[in-house]
């Protein structure tokens, strides 16, 4: 009698399902649901939007699991079935993408960071957290798309060198390369936002 690993591959979960056994799908919903709303909210810039379109990812990715090839991982193709509905989404706006903040009342002049619930850090912590993260988002908003969205995919979706090579079909070499840049001009101009702020 063999005895199935307490932490099966996402290979061996997409073959249990594509047998019949289709709770086996929550697993990997588990798995990857966090990772795939940041993605998805840096990419749309709307969190109930990235909610919504991780749904409906995750129903496209159920849909169409028996067309899976193995010989790749289930994150690459997961992160480029995302990418791909992100993409469809920020065609059909047709505007320009906005910065992550709200008002912080009606009317109000204040705004706010939104960010997504990850644990309780202390309130020093947080504050540190948030004036960090909006000053790498808005060092990210300034890259070319084409260096913006790797970024997105490496640090917010977590994906590897090898698995944004095979998203975005592009040599591993070149992925390298172009998040290397990338962090070049995010250090760049990090660094002048810190020079000016003195």
């Amino acid at each position: 009698m063999s005895v199935e690993p307490l932490d099966p591959t996402d290979e061996a979960l997409v073959r249990s399902v594509l047998s019949g056994d289709r709770d086996r799908f929550e697993l990997l919903v588990g798995r990857y649901q966090t990772r795939l709303v940041n993605y998805l909210y840096r990419m749309v810039r709307n969190l109930e939007e990235a909610h919504d379109l991780t749904q409906e990812v995750f129903i496209r990715v159920y849909q169409a699991l028996d067309r899976y090839d193995s010989q790749y991982r289930f994150s690459t193709w997961l992160f480029r079935v995302a990418q791909n509905a992100a993409i469809d989404v920020i065609r059909k706006r047709r505007i320009q993408l906005v910065p992550l903040t709200r008002r912080a009342d009606e009317g109000g002049e204040a705004m706010v960071d939104l960010e997504l619930p990850d644990g309780q850090p202390s309130a020093l912590e947080s504050l540190q957290g948030r004036e960090l993260d909006a000053s790498i988002r808005a060092a990210i908003d300034t890259l070319p798309w084409e260096y913006r969205e790797l970024i997105l995919l490496r640090h917010y979706g977590e994906l590897a060198y090898e698995e944004i090579a095979e998203v975005k079909a592009m040599p591993l070499g070149t992925v390298k390369n172009k998040l290397f840049r990338a962090r070049q001009m995010l250090k760049q101009h990090l660094l002048g936002a810190r020079e000016a702020g003195n």
